[in-house]
């Protein structure tokens, strides 16, 4: 494997900016520092050797990998049509958007597609992929409150399963790396407790619970908020009293994460602004929520993969249900997230990278290895211009894209 010296750029990691080279050597961080030719002792011939490149960043931004933890799809494809081809294309298009590490996401569906994915992952698991990698799978649902169900296919919506959620575990051998659903259905409690003994992270969502359901499904083993906002319960009136829900509870608690998805249309820069005040880029992940229909122009698309499944149609660039307002994911890719957020917030380039990189690797549990550059961790890393385009792309050591 080549070694890759990326030099003259500002490097932006745990939150801070700093003038360094870093250099790459099997697939690693070999080093983080000035003048990144010296430590191959070859300064004034690198150009003359085939096992080396140089990547000129002067003027631009040298990042982490992004990191998304809510992808169904994207370049026309989604992880629910279960094929080979399919998983090729969504890992290929993230990738050229700077996303290194994905969390493929299963929505509500029937048990055959579901069952169809998960042997295409552990397949495509065994293969080298020209693009992102994957850390498991986010399974999002079945378990949800009907009232919040957003996107959702109320067909499949139900209340917790020991045997089906069980069966899933067994059949995925250790791949599910987080389980979203509304933690008030009964059942929500005891599946997290079974879950997060077994490495998986519960996250509330598609949830209509009170800020006190909030607090009873904690103590039980919830720690993450899926796309905070949408989908979840907040102030409501009943009579004359207020009740405070699902997002007053993301707030209340310093011990909970929240994901945002950055795409300037789930939630307004007034809110995102509020987020980052209250929770701070630690607790906050930025993340897609993107479907199929990332990446191609507006029209009608089939959200997932089930045949007979709900329709969306695209309009300036935003996802509906084709059949109401109803908002269906997104079209977005990281590097958007990334723009976007950067631009409505007026926070420093850094802090936002941030919440792409170090928070979602530390959030799931990846923290010794991604998320950082830093010596020893993965050479995973994206380099981009002050308006976050992206001109190189590096995963594991390998060059993805360059422009």
């Amino acid at each position: 494997m080549k070694t890759i010296i990326i030099k003259g750029g500002t490097v932006l990691t745990g939150g801070t900016e700093t003038r360094n080279d870093v250099v790459l050597r099997s697939g690693r961080i070999m080093y983080v520092g000035p003048d990144g030719c010296s430590v191959l002792k070859t300064c004034g011939r690198l150009h003359d050797r085939s096992d080396v490149t140089v990547i000129d960043a002067e003027g631009r931004y040298v990042s982490p990998g992004f990191i998304d933890l809510h992808v169904h799809g994207g370049g026309g494809a989604d992880f629910t049509d279960g094929t080979m081809e399919a998983f090729r294309t969504v890992l290929s298009f993230h990738g050229s958007h700077g996303t290194t590490l994905l969390y493929p996401t299963l929505m509500a569906g029937s048990a055959t597609s579901l069952h169809k994915a998960m042997e295409t992952y552990k397949e495509v698991m065994a293969m080298d992929i020209d693009g992102a990698a994957m850390g498991g799978w986010h399974m999002e649902g079945p378990y949800f409150a009907p009232s919040k169900r957003g996107a959702q296919d109320l067909r499949y919506l139900k209340d917790p399963d020991p045997q089906e959620y069980m069966d899933v575990m067994a059949r995925m051998e250790g791949k599910v790396a987080r389980w979203s659903l509304a933690p008030e259905l009964s059942g929500a409690h005891e599946m997290a407790r079974a879950l997060k003994s077994r490495g998986v992270l519960m996250a509330y969502g598609h949830t209509d619970a009170s800020f006190e359901e909030c607090e009873d499904a904690f103590n039980a083993g919830f720690t993450h908020m899926t796309h905070f906002f949408s989908g979840m319960s907040t102030v409501s009136r009943n009579g004359i009293y207020r009740r405070a829900g699902a997002v007053e509870y993301g707030y209340y608690n310093d011990d909970v994460t929240v994901e945002l998805i950055g795409d300037g249309i789930h939630v307004p820069a007034s809110m995102l602004k509020m987020t980052y005040k209250i929770k701070g880029a630690d607790n906050i992940a930025l993340v897609t929520d993107s479907i199929r229909a990332a990446g191609l122009p507006d029209g009608d698309y089939q959200l997932g993969g089930e045949e007979g499944c709900l329709m969306i149609t695209v309009s300036d660039g935003i996802a509906r249900l084709s059949d109401s307002q109803t908002l269906a994911g997104s079209v977005a890719t990281m590097d958007l997230v990334v723009r976007t957020v950067h631009k409505l917030t007026g926070l420093p380039l850094a802090e936002v990278v941030k919440s792409a990189t170090e928070t979602p690797a530390r959030i799931m549990g990846v923290s010794d290895r991604k998320g950082a550059i830093r010596q020893g961790f993965d050479a995973d890393i994206v380099v981009f211009d002050k308006d976050v385009n992206v001109t190189d792309v590096i995963i594991g050591g390998k060059q993805l894209l360059r422009i």
